[in-house]
């Protein structure tokens, strides 16, 4: 017999890999599949199979909006998500809409959380590892650069990059210059 179908065939019998591969189809049916039912989403979307969403009920995906490779989107249970029409989110993208309090003494796990809607405009393009933050609100056309973080407001057809993420352009005029120094 061949060695690498006799490895194969060994593995198919080892009680841990069976067990293994069934958390994971658990976790893919409860961290995509459900989610993705629950989730009110738009004509035309196209989501990779590895996009994590939570509480999908909160999760609105606008039409012909593209959600790339391993990306996160995590509504809350009282606050949601909602993406524009034609949005483009490149691979890893995280969008969550919670926050934990920081209470001294009192380890951060055990205490409440704070929740707000976040809202990613219509037509806009947010780069691959762009993080955005609860509360937050993208606007139409805007443009957020790789790797950045989003705290706060992006206002409509800017371009921001950064950590924190803060406006360096305009989709509609030229750029910002940089501050002097």
């Amino acid at each position: 017999m061949n060695p690498r179908v006799a490895r194969v065939l060994a593995s198919a019998r080892d009680v841990g890999i069976v067990l293994h591969v069934a958390r994971l189809l658990h976790y893919y049916g409860y961290s995509h599949v459900s989610q993705r039912r629950a989730a009110t989403i738009g004509p035309g979307v196209a989501m990779a199979p590895n996009v994590s969403l939570r509480n999908g009920h909160h999760l609105t995906v606008g039409p012909g909006a593209h959600i790339g490779e391993r990306c996160m989107l995590w509504a809350g249970e009282r606050a949601g998500i909602v993406l524009g029409e034609k949005a483009l989110l490149g691979p890893e993208v995280m969008i969550t809409v919670a926050n934990y309090r920081m209470t001294p003494g009192i380890p951060v796990m055990d205490q409440p959380r704070d929740e707000a809607d976040v809202v990613v405009g219509a037509g806009t393009w947010l780069g691959a590892r762009v993080i955005i933050l609860p509360g937050v609100t993208i606007g139409d056309g805007a443009v957020v650069g790789a790797g950045s973080i989003v705290t706060k407001d992006v206002p409509p057809d800017s371009i921001a990059v950064g950590i924190p993420a803060r406006v360096v352009g305009s989709r509609v005029t030229a750029p910002i210059p940089e501050e002097a120094g």
